[in-house]
């Protein structure tokens, strides 16, 4: 009993459900539409019966069925959505003689009905007509008024057309997302060919003398065994320079790139409707940032721009990056409606972030926002080897980005 009720109230993976926790949306954000079936309670007192013992008696045999039925639209796998949405249409019209509540069921059946789609298909679009015309002429057959009549076809245009919507912004959002994801994957492969370049001309110029040294030292170790110590000594030196060098290579690999997540966010605040623009200053842009630094700062960025896209209502962005004392400094000035912060998870983790670093964060609100980053551009030495030697410390931080939507939260 438990495996069958485990099987039917499991979220198929391409279900409407499961498609909404992909995106990172609660479950209850689908689940609340069914607040709309209140109507079904409402029905009656516009009724002549009213709450008579049928209302309550069909209510109490047919209402489960529904919500059993809603259920499995959220739960079935896309090709079979349109079967449980289709059973509420049946479950409407067998019940319609006696019970005028369930013309609320036909409502959710017609909507539901191509729910698991983002575009609606020309015989998607005749079947609802049909639908329609069907319960229209079912309802004047049982004398129902034709003001009864006349309302379904218009709500359900209606709520199928919101719901639609939706549907089309959240496949836009998931469009937006995936490219986004490209634009970082693209970046992250630019610099993995880039990396790879230069481990090779490192490599094999190391490898080169290392070759040449030792075979001068295994000449020498016989008739001047103190050229020979000095010619292994130097193989050494060389190999620890090589290994320091790799190990920053490696890091830098490992690092978010800036270049990216400045990319990423102009395509998710312009697609959006927000202008967004950078600039760097001389000093800057001549820079070598070490990737830590490069990391924190292209982590605010990406946070910083989720925060304008969910929370500003901004129309322009900027970011503006300059070197002042020894710092690196960036700032995120947006125009919307600014306000009081709450420290939510992204604000947090952009402070522990920039903290760790030895910087300070800044977050004002008076007139739109403003985030302004302090970064030191020397780093400790054995901080940089540590993000060498551990690759999950660096890699971590994309985990973040799952807490965006709660960064720096504006009062409503």
């Amino acid at each position: 009993m438990s495996t069958l009720r485990s099987r039917w109230f499991t979220p198929a993976a391409d279900s409407l459900l499961a498609r909404t926790l992909r995106r990172g949306r609660p479950a209850w954000s689908e689940a609340v539409h069914v607040l709309w079936s209140a109507w079904v309670f409402v029905t009656p007192a516009f009724s002549p019966y009213g709450y008579d013992g049928r209302w309550w008696l069909l209510t109490a045999l047919s209402y489960p069925v529904f919500l059993w039925l809603y259920a499995r639209v959220l739960l079935a796998p896309a090709h079979a959505a349109w079967r449980y949405a289709l059973g509420m249409v049946v479950l409407s019209l067998a019940l319609l003689p006696w019970y005028p509540s369930g013309m609320s069921y036909f409502v959710f059946g017609c909507v539901f009905l191509h729910v698991s789609r983002a575009r609606t298909s020309v015989p998607e679009l005749v079947a609802l007509l049909l639908l329609n015309i069907v319960f229209l002429g079912w309802a004047v057959v049982l004398g129902y008024p034709w003001q009864a009549i006349v309302w379904m076809p218009v709500v359900t245009v209606i709520v199928g057309l919101i719901v639609h919507v939706e549907r089309l912004n959240e496949a836009r959002d998931a469009s937006l997302q995936l490219s986004q994801e490209e634009v970082r994957r693209l970046a992250a492969t630019a610099e993995r060919e880039r990396i790879g370049r230069d481990l090779h001309d490192l490599l094999g110029h190391t490898l080169s003398m290392v070759a040449l040294k030792s075979d001068l030292a295994a000449r020498l170790v016989d008739r001047d065994p103190a050229a020979a110590k000095r010619e292994i000594e130097e193989v050494a030196r060389g190999a620890r320079d090589a290994l320091g060098q790799v190990r920053r290579a490696v890091s830098g690999i490992r690092a978010a790139g800036l270049a990216a997540e400045l990319a990423s966010a102009r395509l998710l605040l312009e697609a959006d409707g927000v202008a967004f623009d950078y600039s760097l200053d001389t000093d800057m842009a001549q820079a070598i940032l070490s990737p830590l630094v490069e990391t924190t700062l292209a982590l605010t960025v990406r946070e910083a721009a989720t925060n304008v896209h969910r929370h500003a209502r901004a129309t322009h962005a900027r970011a503006t990056f300059a070197i002042e004392d020894g710092h690196a400094v960036l700032c995120i000035d947006d125009d919307g409606r600014g306000g009081v912060f709450k420290a939510g998870n992204g604000l947090a983790g952009m402070r522990e972030r920039v903290q760790a670093v030895g910087g300070r964060l800044v977050v004002r609100g008076d007139a739109g926002c403003r985030v302004e980053v302090r970064v030191p551009l020397a780093q400790p030495q054995a901080t940089e080897a540590d993000a060498a030697s551990q690759p999950d410390a660096v890699a971590a931080f994309p985990a973040h980005a799952s807490h965006l939507d709660a960064g720096v939260e504006r009062d409503q």
